[in-house]
């Protein structure tokens, strides 16, 4: 058996894409960054996937800035213990990151997993300050589907506000390889997850790009063959025209797991995503 430090990308991507062993595997043993885990399957809310984990920097001079880091998995697969080797890169990079699971089909469909999201952001505004954070200054990230997630919580008041957070705390939003413009719906995942919606064009982010809508950090890899590199340009084409602020990252040689999969320590050298990630975030923080 190969041992999980010697995967290659395409090994690991296919553990990003495929059965849940392969990426429990690659979180097992890949070498990690420094972070403290301050909270390990803290519930958010009532329900069994209502639960987050937390990591924070080991050396915080002052209240961290705090990400919420939202994984993929087509809005039906993932865990947040798969993910310990994204949050402790975050968290290494001074920022307080928590991680939650959040409902799936066939549990829910559009947008019970944008409502758990909503909840697990209020947890995380109402417990920053204990945990070293600053609560008025936050960041969402995510990948894939949950690039999605991040994108329009951070877009759409709507979810924030149901919960009681002010929109006005986020500062920022990242979106790795994310899915932002599936109309029409042609696809089953797609017809799944947002088929039932009373209001098809209000599931698209780029509907509520603005002047007052956080900055948005957009990137995907030009080798991208699951969410095709047009979503990303059409997002932040339409962010552009409404006067928002966006940075727009195209990887050469990435594929859909490999924006996310740059993150970690083994890969960061393929290409330079998290910094330019978190330059930008900072920027939009300080």
């Amino acid at each position: 058996m190969t041992h999980p430090l010697r995967l290659g990308l395409a090994a690991a991507t296919a553990a990003l894409t495929a059965a849940c062993s392969p990426l429990t595997l690659f979180s097992t043993f890949t070498p990690k960054d420094p972070a403290t885990r301050a909270d390990v399957g803290t519930a958010y809310g009532p329900l069994s996937r209502q639960k987050l984990d937390v990591y924070a920097p080991r050396k915080a001079k002052a209240p961290a800035p705090v990400a919420v880091f939202f994984y993929g998995g087509s809005w039906d697969s993932g865990r947040r213990q798969d993910y310990r080797w994204a949050g402790q890169a975050l968290a290494a990079q001074g920022y307080l990151t928590v991680v939650p699971d959040y409902r799936v089909f066939p549990e829910v469909t559009y947008p019970g997993f944008l409502e758990d999201g909503a909840l697990a952001i209020r947890w995380a505004v109402d417990h920053a300050k204990d945990l070293g954070g600053d609560p008025s200054r936050v960041v969402l990230i995510g990948h894939s589907a949950g690039a999605y997630n991040a994108v329009m919580l951070g877009f759409d008041p709507r979810y924030l506000t149901a919960q009681g957070v002010d929109p006005a705390d986020i500062k920022a939003v990242a979106g790795l390889s994310g899915p932002y413009d599936f109309i029409p719906i042609d696809g089953p995942i797609t017809r799944r997850t947002f088929g039932g919606a009373a209001d098809l064009a209000g599931t698209q982010p780029g509907l509520y790009a603005g002047k007052t809508r956080p900055a948005a950090f957009l990137a995907t890899g030009d080798s991208d063959r699951t969410v095709y590199p047009r979503n990303t340009r059409k997002l932040a084409a339409a962010i552009r025209a409404a006067g928002g602020r966006v940075e727009e990252k195209h990887y050469a040689g990435l594929d859909h797991a490999g924006t996310v999969l740059a993150l970690s320590r083994p890969f960061r050298g393929k290409a330079p995503v998290l910094a330019d990630m978190t330059a930008f975030l900072d920027a939009a923080v300080r």
